[in-house]
């Protein structure tokens, strides 16, 4: 038993009182002479006996009077230990678009918002985040509104992160009782539960109850072959459940062009295919209609009149096969040759190959490092002879690059880099079994940057990356095959598309995505992107023949933007979500001891109560004292 003041129990020292007074209220008999002495003896006897009795029970009723009150104003009572502790309450609202999953005729997420609402106890304060939002010291009065108008989130928490997370908001106040309350569906992407997680008695899981949810999402899309003005759009879906067939259509912004429906094999996928028309600017949207989550049933593309990338050639030798890759549809291609080069158009185009030049004037490499430093790339294919000197002027202000000895040594280039940037996304695998190009004579180089393609020594044969490429070898259909190999297509093909980086069909929101924009802005100028009602200015880096945007952490919304400048629409950009949460796999929380794990709020609240609550005693001990004050007259009324 404890006391809520122990002080008062100081009192219990006036129990003396009542002893001293008993003992030392002595009456004193006086001496009568009377005849029967006899009768008188026995009379006088007992009336001492019950004269003694009284005094015992009045002493009793008295000692157990203050006794009772005294303890009643101390207060007594039994609690567990954590019920007397200071309580502080850290909560995690799981906001994810997995939380969109239908419960009881609304979502999950609003669902688990109205039991917490109804069920934390009024006045208590405590902190709460989301995957975006942190509330802290509040009272659940402080924000109500705001979390009625919660909006689900893009980001996923980690376990691992949320309860880092929480350790940041606890406050270090020593013997408080400190509780993580995580409120979940716990999809298996936020991590499996450290077994050293689910034996920590403060962290208590909430996980709503709710029945299967069958879920469709589109997952990606791409495009196909042009075909007489036609290009062919695929969307490839997927289904958590085994489906035999969906609606899908496709909207030209908000108009209907195309409906179809999408059959789902034995590995719950399908893939649906659209024919709309090539060089046609199309502001897209594909949308299927389910019961499952609502974030992945569209999915935004556009395609823009594409801008044609610049390129030129320099150099007397024959470059009809680069005008056969740098096609008319997405390039525009120009060769000169070096007496013909107009120094002051060097600005104005995107990737400049210098085709097998004997030697590169000093002016030329001055004028190219400066072009490269504003955005520019450049491709260098050496002569069967060069000028090292000249050369090397040039490479070593990338990647430390020089040129060495000439090697008349006949090998195959008989590698691919299949990680390289210039061939990512090229090869479905790694190929081993085409047959490799061979040079007759390469030249030796020291460089930091890494391979794209390799001899069979290991030696690089094309390396280099972001804005500067280099061959070691002369591509001359006396000294190589390269030209008929299958690789040369993906290798300077991708050298021109990189050298602008222009929108891709979609982007996914949150990843690093990097775009420029061939356009001339003045000094004070910037280009924003616009949708509807939601405007923001992107990260961007002013180059003279174009701006460099780039995208991370904003925009946070799906949808197809607008590119502006001062109010002009230049092109624009589509955006979609992840489709990662889209996989309604759940982990497994069995071995979460049951006093631990709940399925609402308001049982949370309700154990919670329960091993919190504190027994007090001190209106028994008043009925007590009251029970003695009677007990005490009887005494006096019962013995004269």
């Amino acid at each position: 038993m404890q006391f809520k003041y122990p002080e008062l129990l100081w009192a219990l020292l006036l129990l003396v009182i009542p002893i001293i007074i008993h003992l030392f209220q002595l009456r004193r008999f006086k001496k009568t002479a009377f005849t029967n002495v006899k009768l008188l003896k026995k009379v006088v006897s007992e009336s001492r006996k019950s004269s003694t009795l009284k005094k015992w029970l009045l002493l009793f009723a008295r000692l157990g009077l203050i006794t009772s009150l005294v303890l009643a104003f101390a207060q007594p009572f039994t609690a567990d230990a954590i019920a007397l502790q200071k309580k502080e309450h850290v909560f995690y609202l799981d906001n994810s678009f997995s939380m969109q999953a239908k419960a009881q005729g609304s979502t999950l997420l609003q669902n688990t918002i109205q039991d917490f609402i109804k069920n934390v106890p009024e006045g208590e304060i405590f902190t709460l985040f989301t995957n975006d939002n942190v509330f802290r010291d509040v009272e659940i009065q402080d924000i109500k509104n705001d979390l009625l108008q919660l909006p689900i989130s893009s980001n996923q928490l980690t376990l691992e992160e949320i309860l880092l997370t929480t350790e940041t908001y606890f406050k270090k106040d020593a013997g408080s009782s400190q509780q993580t309350v995580i409120l979940s569906d716990f999809q298996k992407r936020m991590g499996e539960i450290p077994s050293d997680t689910i034996q920590n008695t403060t962290i208590h899981f909430i996980k709503p109850v709710f029945g299967a949810v069958t879920n469709v999402a589109i997952d990606s899309i791409y495009l196909g072959a042009i075909e007489n003005s036609i290009i062919e759009l695929t969307a490839e879906l997927s289904a958590n459940e085994h489906l035999e067939t969906t609606a899908v259509s496709l909207y030209n912004d908000d108009k209907l062009i195309a409906k179809t429906a999408a059959k789902f094999n034995e590995n719950k996928k399908a893939t649906v295919n659209f024919s709309i028309p090539a060089n046609e600017a199309i502001l897209g949207k594909i949308v299927l209609s389910d019961n499952g989550l609502s974030y992945d049933n569209q999915f935004y593309f556009n395609l823009d009149t594409p801008e044609k990338i610049k390129v030129l050639t320099i150099g007397d030798t024959d470059s009809s096969y680069l005008s056969r890759i740098f096609t008319p549809e997405d390039f525009d291609f120009s060769s000169v040759s070096l007496k013909q080069l107009n120094y002051g158009t060097i600005g104005d185009y995107n990737l400049i190959v210098l085709n097998e030049l004997e030697a590169i004037p000093a002016g030329l490499s001055t004028a190219l490092q400066s072009f490269t430093d504003n955005g520019g790339h450049i491709t260098l294919i050496p002569a069967v002879t060069i000028d090292l000197n000249s050369y090397n002027q040039l490479a070593s202000a990338y990647f430390k690059t020089r040129y060495t000895t000439n090697t008349p040594q006949e090998i195959a280039v008989a590698k691919v880099m299949f990680d390289h940037p210039l061939f990512v996304n090229v090869f479905e695998k790694s190929v081993t079994n085409f047959q490799y190009p061979n040079v007759k004579s390469h030249y030796s180089v020291s460089t930091t940057a890494s391979s794209a393609l390799q001899l069979q020594n290991n030696a690089p044969f094309l390396f280099g990356r972001d804005n500067a490429y280099f061959f070691t070898a002369s591509l001359s259909e006396l000294n190589s095959n390269f030209k008929n190999s299958p690789l040369i297509v993906p290798s300077f093909y991708n050298m021109g598309r990189n050298s602008l980086k222009l929108p891709t069909l979609y982007s996914i929101l949150g990843d690093a995505t990097t775009i420029e924009i061939p356009v001339s802005l003045a000094k004070d100028n910037i280009l924003k992107l616009v949708r509807e009602n939601q405007e923001f200015i992107p990260q961007q880096k002013l180059l003279p023949k174009k701006v460099q945007l780039s995208f991370k952490e904003n925009p946070t919304a799906d949808g197809i933007y607008q590119i502006q400048n001062n109010g002009s629409t230049l092109q624009n950009m589509s955006f979609n979500h992840n489709r990662k949460e889209s996989d309604l796999s759940y982990s497994n929380l069995q071995d979460i001891p049951e006093e631990r794990l709940h399925q609402s709020v308001a049982l949370f609240f309700e154990k919670s109560q329960r091993a919190n609550h504190i027994s007090e005693f001190w209106k028994w001990f008043v009925i007590l004292a009251l029970l003695f004050v009677i007990l005490e007259t009887i005494f006096q009324r019962l013995f004269k």
